[in-house]
């Protein structure tokens, strides 16, 4: 299908308006996805964007000599925007980690790898995203849904062998604005967006045919909600990054009821941490990058969405300067550093802990979103 290349800016200024406003948070917007593959071959490959204007292109890298080397990189044949994007999920795996969609959000397109066996991609799509400046992309089946952050809506699309194919019918509107992350529930039949701008976070019922209703906007419990991710007991964890303000950030925890509306189950808990922005889970613990901060927090998950912080200064590891995005794999957890331009490695211990493993370097400044297949 054609690409729109001109599409009108007129919301793209109300966007940036709002990126002006919670830039402090991130010092570079940025986003992280959230979660690993659940494939699992015995190898680890970590996937990022250059998000590159001139033309952008995921970047792998493997566990090697300090922790992570280049594996190559690989056009996507769109163009991002140079630099961050205030959004987690700016790339994301399905769950057999066998294909990887991208933004594009310099071009205003997604873009569709195949993911070989030793982790190598093959483009094989290029769609309009539906919208202007995709920032987030969530895979669940064979459906893929993309937030627009500059026009404030979220797009669809049925993921085939080899194709991105538009659900007709599915674009929708935001309640609010300033969208940082698209995700669906574990069961698939709703989507879950945050709104940093609005303080809101919408849920959108998703019908059989894979279009959306109407969204449920729920007023968030903590200021800017940002990042999030869904822990085994399908509890919504999300992170609230007070508007970059210094020490305030904190992470909330939520039951996303059938009918949309959010059920608060604890929080807002403080982290002393600022700009707490993206949200990656392990098990029973959670993390977020604190990008002002220049670290990572640390909470304990208990089975009724309690939360607690593994350490009282809210301090669980040092990351490289500026982190953004996280994830994690096989008992890892990842940080891209924007400021360092690093991507960090620390091992998971038992009880939470974090220890450092080493670092892939010299990341392009522009980098965003991270995927571990």
């Amino acid at each position: 299908m054609s690409l729109s290349t001109s599409r009108s800016r007129r919301a793209r200024r109300a966007a940036l308006a709002t990126a002006a406003a919670v830039a402090v948070l991130a010092g570079v917007g940025g986003r992280a996805d959230a979660h690993g593959s659940g494939h699992d071959d015995g190898a680890r490959t970590v996937y990022t964007l250059s998000n590159a204007a001139a033309g952008n292109e995921v970047l792998a890298f493997v566990p090697g000599a300090g922790g992570l080397v280049a594996a190559g990189h690989t056009a996507s044949g769109g163009q991002g925007t140079g630099g961050g994007l205030g959004s987690q999920g700016a790339l994301a795996l399905d769950e057999d980690g066998r294909r990887l969609v991208v933004v594009n959000a310099g071009s205003d397109d997604l873009s569709l790898f195949a993911v070989r066996k030793d982790g190598s991609l093959r483009l094989l799509d290029r769609v309009a995203s539906g919208g202007d400046k995709p920032v987030s992309v969530a895979v669940h089946d064979d459906t893929v849904y993309a937030l627009n952050s500059g026009d404030d809506t979220i797009s669809g699309f049925r993921l085939r062998d080899r194709s991105l194919q538009a659900i007709a019918g599915s674009t929708r509107h935001l309640s609010g604005s300033g969208g940082a992350q698209v995700s669906f529930t574990s069961s698939g039949r709703q989507l879950v967006v945050t709104e940093k701008a609005t303080n809101t976070i919408d849920v959108f019922p998703v019908e059989r045919g894979g279009t959306p209703g109407a969204p449920r906007s729920n007023a968030s419990v903590g200021a800017t909600p940002f990042g999030f991710a869904f822990d085994e007991h399908n509890h919504l964890i999300v992170s609230n990054a007070a508007g970059g303000a210094a020490g305030a950030s904190s992470v909330s925890s939520y039951t996303v009821r059938r009918d949309g509306s959010l059920k608060v189950l604890d929080g807002p808990v403080a982290t002393t941490q600022s700009a707490a922005c993206w949200v990656a889970i392990a098990g029973p613990y959670a993390y977020t990058t604190n990008t002002a901060s220049g670290t990572v927090s640390g909470l304990r998950l208990g089975e009724n969405g309690a939360l607690s912080l593994l350490d009282p200064s809210g301090v669980a590891a040092a990351t490289g300067t500026t982190p953004i995005d996280a994830a994690t794999a096989g008992g890892s957890l990842y940080t891209l550093n924007t400021g360092s331009h690093t991507i960090t490695v620390h091992a998971i211990a038992a009880d939470g802990s974090l220890s450092a493993q080493g670092a892939a370097t010299g990341l392009p400044t522009g980098a965003v979103g991270l995927a571990v297949r």
